[in-house]
């Protein structure tokens, strides 16, 4: 699946002029508030029409306005997952879920009502009525409602704002398995880093309107174009890990990455399993030596790249380890001291990465 797009819209004294594509099973708009996130998934939801430019999901052109095209809303099979839920308030889940039917315009239902609720993990909760549910189970029956409509691109702004983060927790293995399952492209509204890192699969980063970045999270959420959005102590590393063995008795998961073994608390995840890992750069320290006898339990082998100047006292130092690039961040004094520079050997001290928990850091 493809989308493109390409609009210019004025809004009040707020100009957006966007302009991207993406091919990811999960696409996530990130940048602050008033960056124009919101504002680009209602013009491809078509609750705004823009002032040029053109939209397309697959091939299907939802708006050119060179072309004279402005398909309805209501004709897009475009899903949308709002902040919260808004669930009927007199319906039950059950008859909330199947709301989502009367907007599906396909003649064969290819998703079936019982993959939702399996899906989602719905079945206990659809006698219940909306009064009754925790925000993160609104939420998973909002998109199980969205889903139903047979989608051909399901838009979520901001679907975990309103949560905490024990709700987040619960809610993020569901929208994993909605981007892995069920073959309906995402496009997902965030500015919460750790969010978008563990879900994405494009990531466009957006300030003032104006797209600054479009890649991988590997790539993107590690550049230099990333620092003025989340603060030099967000940058950092994704890695892409698999769940090797489980050590039962001290409560920890083994992780394979390419660039090298990782020890963390026990994961909900199986053996075999894909997960994310999300390594700040501050969370990094340096070492010209293997350390000995300390509590840190990832070392990871590398060399230096290169070495970026962040301030006058700080330096990002870009570092290989077996193929991969991993980011630390260290005082420009410790960096003179080691002597770093392009190709000298270094061992990377892993202080806590991201993942599984919704974001919060687990120490390693």
């Amino acid at each position: 699946m493809t989308l493109v797009v390409d609009v210019r819209h004025r809004l009040g004294t707020f100009s957006l002029d966007v302009s991207f594509e993406s091919e990811g099973r999960l696409t996530a708009l990130f940048g602050r508030s008033g960056s124009g996130k919101t504002s680009i998934v209602n013009l491809v939801a078509g609750l705004m029409r823009p002032d040029a430019g053109r939209i397309a999901v697959d091939g299907t052109v939802l708006v050119d306005t060179g072309r004279g095209i402005a398909v309805p809303r209501h004709r897009r099979r475009v899903g949308y997952v709002f902040q919260e839920g808004r669930l009927f308030p007199h319906l039950s889940v059950r008859r909330n879920l199947l709301y989502g039917r009367w907007f599906s315009t396909s003649r064969d239902k290819r998703i079936a009502v019982d993959q939702v609720v399996e899906l989602l993990g719905l079945g206990h909760l659809l006698a219940r009525g909306p009064a009754a549910l925790s925000g993160g189970e609104k939420q998973r029956v909002a998109i199980g409602r969205a889903l139903l409509s047979e989608p051909r691109l399901l838009l979520m702004d901001e679907p975990l704002a309103s949560l905490d983060e024990q709700r987040k927790a619960e809610i993020l293995p569901y929208i994993e398995r909605l981007r892995d399952e069920m073959g309906i492209p995402v496009l997902y509204v965030s500015h919460a880093l750790a969010e978008v890192a563990r879900l994405a699969s494009t990531v466009v980063l957006l300030a003032e309107g104006r797209v600054l970045a479009v890649g991988a999270p590997a790539d993107v959420l590690g550049s230099s174009e990333i620092v003025p959005i989340v603060g030099p102590g967000e940058v950092g590393t994704v890695l892409e890990a698999r769940v090797a063995a489980l050590d039962v008795s001290f409560g920890l998961s083994s992780l394979e990455t390419r660039a090298g073994p990782l020890i963390v608390p026990r994961v909900a995840a199986g053996i075999g399993s894909p997960v994310r890992v999300f390594i700040r750069a501050s969370d990094v320290m340096l070492a010209n030596q293997r350390p000995q006898g300390i509590s840190a339990l990832n070392v990871l082998a590398g060399r230096v790249v290169a070495l970026t100047d962040e301030s006058r006292t700080v330096v990002d130092v870009v570092l290989d380890c077996n193929g991969q690039r991993v980011l630390a961040r260290i005082t420009r004094r410790s960096a003179a001291a080691m002597k770093l520079a392009p190709d000298v050997p270094v061992f990377a001290i892993i202080k806590s990465v991201a993942l599984e928990d919704g974001g919060r850091p687990q120490r390693g």
